[in-house]
């Protein structure tokens, strides 16, 4: 939803910092789009419609995953990426600690990266 709250190009700096990463949205963050969509109101709602657009549109693919009985999304983004695109804080820290690189925006204005990336 960053992309609709901050003046960046989303699509362009992953393009720059992940050249030659194929961009995949998992299907239950598109799920968890969906309600918030649904079930907010103002500027979350308008977000998360954003989000979505751009989420279904090139060059992101759809990836469908399925949650294991009891998973919870981010468990599932976690055994699923070796690279993770994520500003929630809690999610990058366990992602870090299991060697998963992250990609997170920085001071509004650009990506940064928190581990190795195999380019």
């Amino acid at each position: 939803m960053m992309a609709a709250q901050f003046p960046l190009d989303l699509i362009g700096e992953l393009e720059h910092t992940l050249p030659s990463y194929h961009l995949y949205v998992p299907s239950p963050v598109l799920y968890e789009l969906e309600k918030i969509k649904k079930r907010s109101k103002g500027k979350n709602k308008i977000a998360a419609s954003i989000a979505l657009k751009i989420a279904k549109s090139p060059p992101f693919r759809l990836k469908e995953v399925e949650l294991l009985r009891g998973e919870m999304v981010d468990d599932a983004l976690l055994r699923i990426s070796h690279v993770l695109c994520t500003n929630d804080r809690e999610l990058r820290i366990k992602a870090r600690e299991k060697g998963i690189a992250v990609v997170y925006l920085r001071q509004r204005r650009y990506l940064a990266v928190d581990g190795h990336l195999n380019i």
